[in-house]
């Protein structure tokens, strides 16, 4: 067999973190993790961590010649402003994001022509669900939605450094991507375990705080590595794009109960709050939660990154009327061969349970809510692996 060394970029990232974790798993494959600083993973894991600066164009470069010979490549990395949501159609942050790719794919494709797939991750915004309503469901056949977005950038340069060097490529368009790690660009499931465990603290209800009702669609970060390393190989995913989800849809009001119930708190009744606002306010409140509960020493920033952002955008707050639904269609995958899920429930008590056996969130108190995560555990370890 070939030998597979996969260099995983933005491996402190949500989707990053969970590839890495992923593919160490795996049999016949290196797994390299380039990050600007080391990711959160077991020590038993078998990987290199490699830091760079990928706005860094030199570096870059004299990093890859440190390298053995890359044979895919999986790109979760990611520029966002500060504040996250305003930044999404600013050129500037465009720019900055084909740069980063470009600074990392030139030296690798030209290295030696080892380079066999490069994974390119997109999202729901290509089909312009943050500018406007969409058709549903999104499919992946329809021509480019017409406005700026650096994934046109992105996708417009790796088609054509695949022709010229002979690598493949796949495009994915996961839909909320939910995981196990903290201080991320995009990731909620900290934002609401840390406004769980503040509502504890401080005898509130753990009231959803977001607007009206919509049905939308949620990804594990799990299930999405999987489709990573999936595509590396089959040929029915070289120079295609897919959508993926979990399998199912969800509506925040409806699952909330149950995220209460995985968490350890008493819901309440819909209470609007924004989480950008709110959680920043609370950092002393933190910092008693994680002195009481011996958690690792991580501020609340430290936690949230800029997941609190866009938390108010996801959970819809501030909307005067009802968020269109943001629904994709899964089929094309399926029909791939990627057939994968999880229910979204299940992925949500797991992930707590993650968060808070790493010590990132205190644990949930027991309970009927712990002891169906322990079984849910059982189920979903089984699909995912």
């Amino acid at each position: 067999m070939a030998a597979k060394t996969v260099l995983i970029a933005g491996a402190t990232g949500v989707i990053g973190h969970a590839a890495v974790e992923h593919f160490t798993g795996l049999d016949g494959w290196t797994t390299l993790a380039l990050s600007r600083r080391r990711p959160d993973i077991a020590p038993d894991r078998p990987y290199r961590h490699v830091s760079v600066d990928l706005r860094d164009a030199e570096a870059c470069r004299e990093m890859v010649r440190s390298l053995p010979e890359i044979t895919h490549l999986v790109y979760a990395a990611l520029y966002e402003k500060p504040g996250l949501v305003e930044g999404w159609r600013d050129p500037e942050q465009m720019a900055i994001n084909l740069a980063m790719l470009r600074n990392l794919l030139d030296p690798l494709a030209e290295k030696s022509g080892g380079l066999r797939h490069v994974s390119l991750l997109q999202g729901t915004k290509a089909y312009g669900i943050h500018i406007h309503r969409i058709a549903v469901p999104a499919r992946e056949r329809w021509h480019r939605d017409p406005h700026d977005n650096f994934y046109w950038l992105q996708e417009d340069y790796v088609r054509e450094a695949a022709a010229r060097h002979g690598f493949g490529m796949t495009i994915f368009r996961p839909q909320v991507v939910f995981g196990d790690v903290a201080g991320v660009a995009m990731n909620l499931t900290p934002v609401i375990g840390a406004y769980a465990a503040i509502c504890r603290e401080e005898g509130m209800p753990f009231s959803f705080p977001g607007g009206p009702a919509y049905v939308l669609e949620a990804i594990d970060a799990r299930l999405m590595a999987k489709a990573l390393a999936w595509a590396t190989e089959a040929p029915s995913a070289r120079n295609e794009t897919f959508n993926i989800t979990n399998g199912d849809v969800f509506v925040w009001q409806n699952v909330w109960p149950a995220i209460a119930d995985a968490l350890g708190v008493e819901p309440g009744p819909d209470r609007p709050l924004s989480m950008g606002e709110f959680l920043p306010s609370k950092a002393a409140v933190w910092d008693r939660i994680v002195a009481r509960h011996g958690l690792k020493p991580l501020s609340l920033k430290e936690v949230l990154g800029e997941s609190h952002h866009y938390a108010d955008f996801t959970f819809a707050y501030g909307a005067k009327h009802r968020p269109p639904p943001a629904l994709v269609s899964t089929i094309k995958l399926r029909q791939a061969g990627f057939a994968d899920c999880i229910d979204t429930e299940d992925m949500f008590r797991d992930l707590f349970r993650s968060l808070a056996a790493k010590r990132i969130l205190p644990p949930t108190g027991g309970g009927r809510a712990a002891e169906r995560s322990s079984n849910d555990h059982s189920t979903t370890a089984g699909r995912m692996t």
